[in-house]
């Protein structure tokens, strides 16, 4: 739906060296029904997916491992998180997107997933949605070592642990990457692996 509480929208380009980051300059109605001039920086890097990984049988997830430089800038001593498998779509489906980011970065070849959420990453200053997805795996799935590609200078350590450890990361406070928490929650809440008499709630 248009929204008619903005107008005069002018848009210049701050940088195109690798996503698009524009200044727009706006005009908005406020409840009061004054209309007000804002400016915001907006980035746009284009829509994403994610993706838990587990396996019923053995009560697993796959996380993977990787330096982000923001985190590092900002009070991640090392720069490494722990996250799900995710990626941009680059004009994919979302569905398709998250098969090939899955083989690429963890090295299975899964054939469903389901989806169960999709939101915006961090609307105040960027345009990006996240698809998130959760897929079940099987030892017979793995057709290669994983770690990202070569092209992309990826450099993924990729983490198969017990769910129930996963659950203490998060819960200390070692797990800190949103889209990881939200899969995980999801997980928890629907007890996707873990039975009720656990007492995960």
């Amino acid at each position: 739906m248009v929204t008619n509480r903005i107008k005069n929208i002018v848009s210049n380009l701050l940088s195109d060296n690798y996503y698009i980051l524009k200044k727009l300059t706006f005009d908005y109605l406020m409840k009061s029904g004054k209309w007000v001039t804002q400016m915001r920086e907006v980035y746009d890097r284009g829509d994403g997916a994610g993706i838990l990984l587990y396996n019923k049988e053995k009560q697993t997830i796959i996380l993977i491992k990787q330096f982000r430089m923001p985190t590092y800038m900002n009070d991640n001593e090392d720069g490494f998180l722990v996250e799900i498998c995710a990626g941009m779509l680059d004009k994919d489906n979302p569905e398709a997107c998250i098969i090939r980011e899955t083989e690429e970065e963890v090295g299975y070849r899964i054939k469903e997933v389901q989806k169960v959420y999709e939101g915006y990453s961090s609307p105040g200053v960027m345009t990006e949605k996240m698809h998130f997805f959760i897929g079940e795996y099987t030892d017979d799935m793995k057709v290669s070592e994983g770690g990202g590609l070569d092209s992309e200078h990826e450099d993924i350590d990729v983490l198969e642990m017990p769910f129930s450890e996963a659950v203490n990361m998060l819960h200390t406070g070692k797990i800190v990457d949103t889209r990881t928490i939200v899969l995980l929650q999801y997980a928890i809440i629907n007890k996707l692996l873990i039975p009720a008499k656990a007492g995960i709630s």
